[in-house]
């Protein structure tokens, strides 16, 4: 297969990408912003916001709605929610634009991306009229239909990775219509941050690879190895912060640091305190666990932070001693020490709306150092 280049893609089809880039991430920080000010259930209808395609800016509007039964209204902080499903929205537009615009040098790959993206379009009115089984075969269809795209073009390049990109934001966007609809499910709130996450990873990696900017070191392959794992160790610490946070675990050390309500291994349930599946139709919101296995999660988090820790520090010291990288070794350490930091400050200042907010910022932003780094290092041409 012949590997997209930057000659057959459209002219524009870099800014897109960073235009797309910078927009996921702004999603999630906004959306960690929802989530944190507790208006994650401020729209229980979805794609509308009480039957509105904005939102109700008083009660008396929507007195006679089904979601009303779910959630009274509340204008100050539904505006939050459906802001954050259109901005969702943008974004969605944007990355469907650039699978099309990569799919050009594909046999038929306009029209695959297109199909796909119109059985996922369909599916919404189907949903929003009741027919869930149809919407879920329409939904599912179109995404199969872009799994099959992203097997058949067997290389690793602008098309493929835009055709994934799209298949994980659609995927993306039933959890965010399955985070209210199964009312904050820790899981489903985990999943859509770690979704939001991969969107943009993928999105800063295409962004990057359309620009053609490489940089070159004989390291290339050793440093993508090591970045990839330490790549591998950030998520699962993104993952167990979602946790933390899904299950209103934050504060179930107190304002204790580094020890745990005054103990430094304080009585803890990690078996309860992980049970992934817990049914439908539970409200999560406040969290339904009990405080050990809170302490559970929060301990879990605070010990995988020491050991993204100490990797990434070593990984930005390397860096450093690396002509042309020591740029990079820096962010990557500053970013670490800072991000480390607003962790600590969560617990000790007892979850101040900014701060939390800027620890999810500092979350993208390592992973954007980490994903550039991955998309940019080449070994120089003909080396082995």
């Amino acid at each position: 297969m012949v590997q997209t280049s930057r000659t057959q893609l459209y002219r524009h089809f870099h800014r897109i990408a960073w235009l797309a880039t910078a927009l996921a991430a702004a999603l999630i920080v906004f959306g960690a912003f929802v989530r944190l000010s507790n208006a994650g259930l401020s729209c229980p209808d979805w794609p509308t916001c009480y039957g509105k395609a904005t939102w109700p800016t008083a009660a008396a509007q929507v007195v006679d709605h089904a979601a009303t039964a779910i959630r009274p209204v509340d204008p100050t902080r539904a505006w939050r929610e459906q802001v954050h499903r259109m901005l969702a929205g943008a974004l969605g537009v944007l990355v469907l634009t650039l699978a099309l615009l990569a799919a050009r040098g594909r046999r038929r790959g306009v029209a695959q991306i297109a199909l796909a993206a119109g059985l996922v379009a369909l599916a919404i009115p189907q949903y929003m009229r009741g027919a869930h089984a149809p919407a879920a075969l329409l939904a599912v269809v179109g995404e199969l239909l872009l799994l099959v795209g992203v097997l058949r073009w067997s290389n690793v390049d602008l098309a493929r990775a835009s055709a994934l990109t799209l298949m994980v934001i659609v995927f993306q966007a039933l959890l965010g219509m399955w985070t209210v609809t199964w009312l904050l499910k820790p899981i489903v709130v985990m999943g859509h941050l770690l979704g939001g996450l991969t969107t943009f990873a993928l999105l800063a990696w295409i962004a990057w690879r359309a620009t053609d900017s490489p940089i070159l070191s004989a390291d290339a392959r050793r440093l993508r190895l090591l970045l990839g794992i330490g790549l591998a160790l950030l998520a699962v610490q993104i993952a167990l912060g979602g946790w933390t946070s899904a299950n209103y675990a934050a504060l179930a050390c107190g304002t204790d640091f580094p020890r745990c309500a005054g103990h430094w291994w304080p009585q803890h349930d990690f078996r309860e305190g992980f049970v992934l599946w817990r049914g439908i139709g539970v409200d999560y919101e406040g969290g339904v666990l009990d405080n050990p296995a809170r302490v559970a999660i929060q301990m879990a988090h605070r010990l995988a932070a020491v050991v993204v820790f100490v990797y990434l520090l070593g990984m930005a010291a390397k860096l450093l001693r690396i002509p042309g990288l020591r740029g990079w070794g820096v962010a990557l350490a500053l970013l670490v020490c800072l991000q480390v930091g607003l962790g600590i400050s969560n617990v000790l200042l007892a979850l101040p709306l900014p701060i939390a907010i800027l620890h999810n910022a500092g979350a993208v932003a390592l992973l954007f150092v980490l994903v550039a780094l991955l998309a940019r290092l080449r070994p120089p041409e003909g080396w082995e």
